[in-house]
Order: C-alpha cells, then structure tokens, then sequence
C-alpha cells in the first residue's frame, strides 16, 4: 500500500475511521457516481486545511482494503489535525453533496460505522486499529479510546 503522508508539528493527530456497506458492486451503473467522484473528493481532501494523511492503495483511494473480512464492507480512514477541520472538510463542497446521497449507495446500519481517535503526531493507524476502535466503540458507547463527533474527546495533554 501507498500513503498520503503530509508531515505534522507534535503532540496529537486526530485519526477516523468510515465504512459503508455498499448496496450494490463498486463497479454497478448504481454506484458509477459515487466512484467517479473518488478521486476528486480525495484530492479536495489531501489540499484541505488540517489534513494530514489517508489510506491508499495501489488504486489511489481504499476502496479495495478489506476491513472486517466482509467483502462488502469499504473503509475511509485518515488523520487529520482535529475534529475542527476534519468537520469543515465534511460538511462543505463535493463531499458533502455525496453525504447526501449516502443512501442510494449505502445501507442503513444500525451499528457504529465511524469512529474517531486520537493518535500521537506521525503516527498512522492501521486498519486493525480502526476495527478494534469502530468495536470498542460499538460495545462501549463514545470514550476516550473511541468516539464520536457529536460525543467527542480532547487530545491526551503532551507529554516530555
């Protein structure tokens, strides 16, 4: 896998995870808008103020990263520099048409689909890490280990 990987001052970054449970195949007529608007989301996203890095693979975005071992399943993972700019990218220009139209591509789950966390500055989470946060906080509501943007937590003070 490749990385987007843009360097970052110290303390703590703010890590997110997204996944979908897609309703048809990533390659369906269905689906063919929210794929042709990838590459141009990402690219809003890696210029966006207080991004720092996402998950990439070979094809330029994740869509081909397992998560959960459910073929189904797509993840959106990234770090940004707090939850303040990672909302401003969210709820603003082409992202925020395909939040919505988020039904026609995904399915309605009941069950926590996004968590956020707090990583130490240049660290990047792994998938592994984003299934064990989305568990955790499946099973034990927003906490500092793994929250929400409307439940959320401040950055873990500096240390050294």
């Amino acid at each position: 896998m490749t990385f987007s990987d843009r360097p970052t001052g110290t303390g703590h970054e703010l890590a997110q995870v997204n996944t979908a449970r897609l309703r048809f195949p990533l390659d369906s007529p269905e689906l063919k808008d929210f794929v042709d608007a990838l590459d141009p989301v990402n690219a809003v996203a890696d210029e966006a103020a207080g991004f720092v890095w996402r998950l990439q693979s070979e094809t330029g975005n994740a869509t081909d990263v397992p998560v959960f071992g459910d073929s189904r399943l797509i993840v959106n993972m990234s770090v940004w520099r707090d939850t303040d700019a990672l909302t401003a990218f969210m709820y603003q220009g082409q992202h925020r048409e395909l939040l919505a139209r988020r039904r026609e591509w995904f399915e309605r789950v009941e069950e926590a689909m996004t968590a956020l966390w707090w990583v130490p500055a240049g660290e990047r989470p792994t998938v592994q890490d984003a299934e064990e946060r989305l568990l955790h906080l499946r099973e034990h509501g927003p906490t500092e280990r793994a929250f929400t943007l409307r439940k959320s937590f401040p950055a873990p003070l500096a240390t050294g």
